[in-house]
């Protein structure tokens, strides 16, 4: 696994806010600093965990997202925000995990 970002819950607006509306998430950009922390503000009728939507998560890029997420307590199932990114969301220790899984290929801006 490799650190990829902090997502940090808020209901407050921030600087260089990124509208997801196929997410129904507002989040600034985690590329934009050294430590890959992202703002992120759930819109009311956005499908999520309580969970991911109050408290912090840490995200990991995996190699294979399957494996990853066997025998783990998976709260939101494998999905693609965008294309070459597949992400599930598991609990750990009463805490939201996002794994990645990025196709560089694909994916070159986000290497």
């Amino acid at each position: 696994m490799k650190f990829n970002h902090i997502g940090i819950p808020t209901s407050a607006r921030f600087a260089g806010e990124i509208d997801l509306p196929h997410l129904k998430l507002t989040v600034s950009d985690h590329q934009n600093n050294a430590f890959g922390i992202q703002w992120q503000r759930y819109w009311d009728d956005a499908p999520y965990p309580e969970l991911v939507r109050t408290v912090a998560h840490v995200a990991f890029e995996v190699d294979d997202l399957e494996a990853a997420i066997a025998d783990e307590k998976v709260i939101i199932e494998p999905n693609s925000p965008s294309d070459g990114v597949l992400v599930a969301f598991i609990e750990v220790n009463g805490a939201p995990v996002e794994l990645l899984q990025i196709d560089y290929q694909r994916r070159p801006d986000l290497a």
